[in-house]
């Protein structure tokens, strides 16, 4: 009964396969929000944006920071082509606190030098690198 519900996920980076496993269930943010899958979604393709991945297993939810990439969603298996993905131990919380306060500081000083946009993605993937650790 329980295979009936999970599907296969698959997470790649360029240094490295994050994750090959099945799932039940996989959540993360998107341009247009956040999103959950479950086996049979709509098919689909999707923009990453910064923060938490959960992925639900039959008896466990596994948690990480996601940055930036795509994701395709077919009915029986999610594939996430991720810039960085990391574990909750693989992650420097002082140097994550570190980029979120340049960040912070970039994004206050608005001179016409600061790239606002890139400022913003750089909060966000702090922010999400602290969430991860706490979790």
């Amino acid at each position: 009964m329980a295979d009936e519900r999970n599907f296969q996920v698959k997470i790649i980076t360029p240094e490295r396969v994050f994750y090959d496993e099945k799932a039940v269930m996989v959540e993360f943010n998107t341009t247009e929000g956040e999103i959950g899958i479950y086996k049979n979604h709509v098919p689909t393709t999707v923009i990453i944006k910064p923060g938490i991945l959960k992925i639900t297993e039959e008896n466990q939810v596994k948690k990480a920071a996601l940055h930036s990439g795509f994701v395709e969603i077919l009915q029986d298996k999610v594939t996430i082509l991720a810039e960085t993905v990391e574990w909750p131990e693989e992650i420097d919380e002082s140097r994550a606190e570190a980029a979120k306060n340049r960040a912070i500081e970039r994004l206050k000083s608005k001179t016409p030098e600061t790239d606002v946009a890139r400022a913003e993605t750089a909060l966000q993937r702090a922010i999400a690198r602290i969430q991860a650790n706490k979790i």
